[in-house]
This record gives structure tokens, sequence and C-alpha cells, in this order.
């Protein structure tokens, strides 16, 4: 973690100059507030089944906090990440940002990666109005009954994950079978690409849930083979999406219909090669190889790659560093962490920090930015161990690919 500065010798050299008059007495508390150091709470499960991707986005994340120390901080205080296993668990979440916010004194919290259990931080976050960036995805937490002032969504949501997905895979007439993990990322994503589907043609033959954190799926695949799909769409997320695939594959379904994600895990794929994965395909919010037309995503990669013994950011990684690197933009704007003032850089902010141009829609605080289609490669196709996806297509940036406002719940 990124470790700030003292600023006890600050203060005492303050303290000595009060002898020399009366008008110094209210130095030393101007000099704290101004040397203060900025602390971001990080809540995010480094252990459980989406560890990986936990890992990542914090060194993302103390990417962010160590280039803008290198710059002088935010408005000349320093910047520290205070990292807390949330354990993938909604009450050990809430706990951990409670200590955070009550303990630590942080000035934000970024993280989570779950979403249930963003939402079980944001409940803590808004009702203590502490600024929360969320940087996993949900759809929940922009709708109204969920959303504050305080709340911020950096991550894509399911809705515009789905339906770009859904955009370059369904065809009319398409027969999609789903495989689904039963919680909230799961029910989601569903939903969305459901939703996706009728409006395209296609039609479902027919879906499953299994459960979190399930290790055998052979009791399904005989069930969705007799579905007779195009396309086996499989929503799941961390050790659940490598091992239903590898299992799908194993079963030859692969053979009969096409596999689609709606998120497409660098991780997953690193972790069980490309055999299985080959030809999958899923969205993502970013992708090392932007660096060919991204000025801002080679910049990134060539940062991560120096401090990481030249290893690549990942997707869920770039999000600790879009996450916090926006944060800390809309802190220097507004001059400092007063909360009403950051709030208001936040909703105006325009930012191209990894990946090209995104901001904040003002009615729900989601973040405005492109989709990615992947497609995993063939083996034979990698140019390297890293050159694991070929981009089918990017969906640009534009609040035209959000649900509306009014459709959320806010006012028209």
């Amino acid at each position: 973690m990124t470790q700030g500065f003292s600023p006890t010798s600050t203060r005492r050299g303050t303290l000595a100059g009060i002898a020399a008059g009366a008008a110094t007495l209210a130095m030393p508390r101007i000099a704290r507030a101004q040397s203060e150091i900025i602390r971001i709470g990080f809540p995010t499960p480094l252990t459980g089944p989406f560890a990986a991707e936990a890992k990542d986005q914090v060194k993302s994340a103390e990417l962010a906090v160590k280039q803008i120390n290198d710059k002088g901080g935010v408005a000349g205080r320093k910047v520290e990440l205070l990292v807390r296993d949330d354990k993938l668990n909604a009450g050990e979440a809430a706990t951990r940002t409670l200590e955070l916010i009550e303990k630590d004194k942080v000035h934000a919290i970024v993280g989570a990666l779950s979403s249930a259990v963003q939402l079980a931080v944001n409940e803590v976050t808004r009702a203590r109005g502490v600024i929360y960036v969320s940087i996993s995805q949900s759809d929940t937490i922009n709708e109204v009954k969920d959303f504050s002032r305080f709340t911020f969504h950096e991550a894509l949501n399911p809705h515009m994950t789905t339906a770009a997905v859904a955009k370059h895979t369904f065809k009319k007439g398409s027969k999609i079978a789903y495989l689904v993990a039963d919680y909230a990322y799961g029910h989601e994503m569903l939903r969305g690409f459901k939703r996706a589907q009728e409006a395209l043609g296609a039609t479902s033959v027919g879906e499953i849930l299994h459960p979190f954190g399930a290790a055998d799926y052979s009791t399904f695949m005989p069930r969705l083979r007799s579905m007779r799909p195009d396309i086996l769409c499989i929503c799941n997320f961390g050790r659940d999406q490598a091992n239903a695939i590898k299992q799908a594959v194993d079963f030859g379904m692969n053979r009969q219909a096409r596999i689609v994600v709606p998120v497409l895990l660098h991780n997953q794929r690193l972790a069980i090669g490309p055999e299985a994965f080959d030809g999958v395909v899923g969205g993502a919010n970013y992708y090392w190889g932007l660096e060919d037309t991204i000025p801002s995503a080679k910049a990134f990669n060539d940062a991560f790659k120096a401090a990481h013994d030249g290893a690549y950011p990942t997707d869920y990684g770039a999000y600790g560093y879009t996450g916090v690197y926006s944060l800390l933009l809309a802190m220097q704007k507004a001059g400092g962490t007063e909360t009403d003032k950051v709030i208001a850089a936040l909703e105006e902010l325009k930012y191209d920090v990894a990946k090209g141009p995104q901001h904040y829609r003002k009615c729900d605080h989601q973040s405005v930015q492109s989709v990615l289609v992947l497609e995993s490669k063939k083996k034979g196709e990698m140019k390297n161990p890293a050159d694991l996806f070929k981009v089918l297509a990017t969906e640009p940036a534009s609040e035209d690919i959000l649900r509306t406002c009014k459709e959320l719940g806010f006012p028209a």
C-alpha cells in the first residue's frame, strides 16, 4: 500500500513559533488541515473466489495513489490507500467500511467486488455522508432506491455490458440457453441479456440457476444440451466462470453452441488456458491491447509494467486505477476533501486516465464509458502469453447506452 508522510515535523515547527505573538495561535490548526494525509478506504475481497481480481484492483489503485503523490499529492497533501479484506461478505464489508470511516477517519471509500457487497458498503457510506466510488458491476446501485448524492459508480453496469455483448453475438432467431449464478450478479446479467434478446429478436430456450461457488457443473450439461441452443450464455464470475466454461467444453457444449459470457475475465482465461476459452466472447471495461490506439492506455500499461515486473494490468484491475484516479482528480479540482466540493467536481469531471474519455452522468453518477466486446484467441493466434483476446467491437462512451434517468426512478 502507498504510504503517506507524517506531518509531525510541520506541527512541531509551527508550535515553536507560537511565542512570536498571539497572531500565530491559529497556525497549528491551519497547518494540520493543509498537511493532513488524505485517506482513501479500499474494501475488497482479498480472500475467496474473487481474490485474483481483487488483488489486481489493489495493485492498480496503489499505482494511482503513487502517481498522484509523485506529482505532489492533492493540494499539497499526500494520499494513503487503506486496504481492507471484505471477504466477499456483505456484513464483513459493512463492518470494515464503518471502521474505515469512524476509526481511520477516511475521506472517501473506493472498492468492493460484488453486487451485494457494494450495496452494503453504500448503505454505510450514504448514511454517514461519505463519498463512495464503486468499482464492481451493479444495476441496482444506480437505481433511485439505492442511490445517494454520495454514491458514484465507476464500473460498467450489467445493462451496458449485456447490451453490447448481445449486439455482437445474438441474432434474430438465435436460441439462447442460460447458466446463471444464483445471486445478484447473475440475476442482473440475465435480466440484461433477456432485455437485449427481446430487442434483437432472439429467443430464450431455458435457464438454469447454479449456486455461488459451485465446483461441479456436470449435472447441468445434459439439461443444457437438451435445450438445443445456438448460444450458451454463462453468467457468473471469478473461479465460477473458469470452472463452468471448462466443464461445458469438456462436455462438448462448444461444438453445439457458441459460448458467451457477460464479462470475459483476464485472470480466469489465464488460469485455464486458451483451449477451454477458444472462441468464447464477452464484454470488458479494459484490455491492455487498447494501447495501440489510446495514449492513456499505453501510459497506464507502461506505468503498471514498470511497477510489476512487466506484467500487464487486467480488466478488473483497471477499475481500481480509474476509480481512485477519478476521485483524486476531483479532489484536486475541489482543492481538498470537502465533501460537497468534491461531489460537485466529480459531477463535472471529464477524465481520460486509461481507456479514453469518461464522465459521471449527473442523475445517477454512472460513469459513461466505452464497452469492449472481446473474443478469446486460439493458442496459435497469440503473439505472446499476454495476447489473450481480440477486440471484436468497441461501443463508444455515450449516455445513449444507459437506462434513462426516468427508468431508474429519477425525476424526468
